[in-house]
């Protein structure tokens, strides 16, 4: 597993990514987190046969850049994504996850059809009407932005990163985790993602949904308070070849509470 950096429209994207580079492409998309959350799975990924590519946003993670609420809603993150695989060369059919906010953005990827989608996988994922969640949603009150400091998003995202990982942690792990957000560019960039999000983007979404007989796979950490496993349930329910595995003892992040049974969960279903 690397990190490595492409140039994008002049500004660079940042990815991390393993495997054989002539491996079957997963796009692993984030959310109110970034590249991160995919970390403990790439290796994985990679030995049983993908190219697991996990990128940064514009404004998030590593990349650079910085993101306005006009660029970071649901559907403008999608416009963005054929860029980034332009960059990189890659041509064809791609798998697509997403985690959290990510996983509205891979929705929106598939029914776009700009990308040649094989198949979809949802981790844990926005989805109908279930965001965003109040500790985002306040951020979309310009007046709470406005006023709302680096430090402040950092005491929030601590919060949040403690919940999400469901297990304990060490204080060098959960710093890993915030590190991006000590820079102010990137802290704005995500008070930008949490001004955006806006569940109309998920529920304009499924009548194609519906009607889409794309394969899709829906993993999901059952003791997540975040995004609760009663809504992957519902998206099995009422979405064309849709198929649930639940994890377990695992939160928001499952990535982070099993990482195998995640692993093999995408493996077996893109492979």
């Amino acid at each position: 597993m690397e990190r490595r950096t492409v140039d994008v429209a002049g500004v660079p994207a940042s990815y991390l990514s393993a495997g054989d580079p002539a491996g079957p492409v997963l796009l692993l998309l984030h959310g109110t987190y970034w590249s991160r959350v995919w970390q403990p799975v790439l290796d994985d990924l990679a030995a049983a046969g993908l190219r697991p590519i996990a990128v940064d946003f514009p404004g998030s993670g590593r990349s650079g850049g910085e993101l306005t609420i006009a660029d970071a809603s649901i559907p403008a993150l999608a416009d963005w994504l054929p860029r980034f695989l332009d960059a990189l060369g890659i041509v064809g059919p791609v798998g697509v996850a997403g985690h959290d906010i990510g996983g509205g953005i891979a929705q929106q990827v598939l029914v776009d059809g700009k990308i040649e989608v094989s198949k979809l996988a949802l981790i844990n994922a926005v989805m109908f009407d279930s965001w965003p969640v109040p500790g985002v949603a306040r951020f979309r009150d310009p007046a709470v932005a406005a006023a709302t400091t680096t430090e402040d998003i950092l005491a929030a995202r601590r919060k949040s990163v403690l919940t999400a990982l469901a297990r304990p942690t060490s204080e060098s792990e959960v710093a890993e985790y915030l590190e991006p957000w000590t820079d102010p560019r990137v802290a704005r960039s995500w008070l930008a993602l949490a001004g955006a999000a806006d569940n109309r983007y998920t529920m304009e979404l499924l009548p194609r949904l519906r009607a889409s007989q794309t394969p899709k796979l829906l993993v999901w950490g059952e003791d997540d308070i975040f995004q609760l496993v009663e809504h992957a349930e519902r998206f099995a329910k009422e979405i064309p070849n849709t198929q649930l595995v639940r994890i377990p003892k695992a939160g928001h992040i499952p990535m982070e509470n099993d990482a195998a049974a995640v692993a093999r969960a995408l493996a077996g279903f893109f492979i």
